[in-house]
């Protein structure tokens, strides 16, 4: 598909039914790390490339997210989007959130967009960075339904160094199931990680993973084509991997083949459950779970004071650590609600 063919969302998708594809179901993934306070210095003005503040306009997150979504709308019965975060101070690189609690999917792409803006207002951007969670659970999406999946990663830049394993891992696992892998790139990159996940990831039974860069793509049309063509460029090898999804019996009625194992998705970050080592925090606080010691940590979002102690509505704030929070030394809540029950401040 060339992109100058297509001047409509409508082209692009009757391109792709044109190729063969019948049905799939979109999944989003968003990242939420630290990075994306700064890294739209270059292509988003210097603002944070979460930045909801302006209701007429949409940033490069719900750019990404809208085009895609229109241009799958007529392949998804139900119109309902499994959406999820990673990277925020609750998951870190080692879980995801869902949107909306107790895992519900999203109405259709106003409902996804609506809770993006309401989780972009509240969320904590931490760190690091790791694709494999998300990755991980579409691959379970996949095996609930046994349906054809598009995976949405849009993410303002590259695997962590300490975690491009897991992700190729990942990636690699995620060639034995129906699933297409789109990552979209906004901000300012760099990509070098990205092209190679792309093109030279070994072990994979079908070529699952493709990468397009939003800013490089609407900097090269006019302004009346960008949307046809990002959609081209995102959705461009799907016809040629469902093809092989289906040569590889990979969409067989029978065929159940389950992951080794299985996220338990965290709370969005704007709500909580009793369980949640965030729930009942006092307005400004919030907290993580360090790796090392595996210990709550209560973080005071505006003083940057860390403590042990768990805070109170009427006690002063406590004198911390002085662990500031990055990308790099954030760490994350427990992977499982199981773990996170024996995670509780009565514990120390």
């Amino acid at each position: 598909m060339i992109p100058d063919n297509f001047s409509s969302l409508e082209q692009v998708s009757a391109a792709l039914k044109a190729a063969g594809v019948e049905k799939s179901q979109l999944v989003v993934g968003v990242d939420f790390t630290a990075s994306n306070k700064s890294n739209g210095k270059k292509t988003f003005g210097g603002r944070s490339l979460h930045d909801v503040s302006e209701e007429t306009s949409k940033n490069p997150y719900e750019q990404a997210l809208s085009v895609i979504a229109q241009s799958l709308w007529d392949f998804d019965d139900d119109h309902m989007i499994p959406a999820y975060g990673f990277g925020d101070l609750h998951t870190g690189a080692d879980n995801i959130f869902s949107f909306n609690e107790r895992d519900k999917p999203c109405k259709g792409l106003t409902g996804c967009t609506q809770r993006y803006r309401e989780i972009a207002q509240k969320v904590h951007l931490a760190g690091p960075t790791s694709f494999a969670p998300i990755v991980r659970q579409a691959v379970n999406l996949v095996t609930e339904t046994n349906e054809y999946h598009i995976l949405l990663i849009i993410a303002d830049g590259q695997v962590t160094e300490g975690h491009v394993r897991e992700t190729s891992q990942a990636i690699a696992e995620a060639s034995n199931y129906a699933l297409s892998i789109i990552m979209v790139g906004v901000g300012d990159g760099p990509w070098d990680l990205m092209d190679h996940f792309d093109d030279k990831l070994p072990g994979r039974r079908f070529d699952n993973f493709q990468f397009v860069e939003f800013n490089k793509v609407f900097a090269k049309y006019p302004a009346e084509k960008r949307e046809a063509a990002f959609a081209t460029h995102a959705l461009m090898e799907v016809p040629e991997q469902y093809q092989a999804i289906k040569r590889l019996g990979l969409l067989r009625p029978t065929r159940r083949q389950f992951p080794a194992s299985r996220l338990v998705p965290c709370s969005p970050p704007d709500s909580s459950l009793p369980s949640d080592p965030w729930h009942g925090l006092p307005d400004g606080w919030d907290s993580y779970v360090d790796k090392k010691s595996q210990r709550i940590v209560y973080v005071n979002m505006e003083s940057n004071v860390q403590t042990w102690v768990r805070p109170t509505a009427e006690a002063k704030i406590p004198q911390g650590f002085g662990k500031t929070l990055s990308e790099s030394t954030a760490s994350t809540i427990a992977s499982s609600r199981s773990s996170k029950r024996s995670l509780t401040s009565s514990s120390f």
